[in-house]
């Protein structure tokens, strides 16, 4: 396994100043918190009208693996106040934090439930809401 894997990321406009806003009154004690700015700081921003739809953005809907045991998930990735739904996940949880951006067939590590460093690798977004024409959910 390589030590790190943390591919480039594509994070639209919106979604960046979005999260921005939640980071300013997040708890930098959670270090998701701390992950999700590292995230957005190293991310490629580009208009909403032109990101792939391949790629995860807020409210999109991905389906992924954890490659170790093989498991496929889906969910979809939203903010703090719109998860604690079944198949929602928080951009503030490991997961949703290191959904953020990646494009199918891209592979990034992530720090599991039980603080084990875990690989997630995204097989498909079974629905993006810019795809869908929605560039400001």
């Amino acid at each position: 396994m390589n030590p790190t894997h943390t591919p480039p990321i594509v994070v639209t406009h919106h979604d960046h100043a979005r999260l921005e806003r939640l980071l300013e009154r997040a708890n930098f004690e959670n270090p998701t918190v701390e992950a999700l700015s590292d995230e957005l700081d190293r991310a490629k921003l580009v208009d909403p009208r032109s990101v792939p739809a391949d790629v995860v953005t807020m409210n999109s809907r991905a389906r992924f693996r954890e490659r170790v045991s093989g498991k496929e998930r889906e969910l979809t990735l939203v903010f703090p106040e719109d998860a604690g739904v079944e198949g929602r996940v928080s951009v503030l949880t490991p997961i949703g934090c290191a959904l953020l951006g990646l494009s199918v067939g891209q592979v990034i590590d992530w720090v599991g439930p039980t603080g084990r460093t875990l690989q997630l690798e995204l097989l498909a977004v079974a629905f993006q809401p810019e795809a869908a024409g929605d560039f400001v959910s």
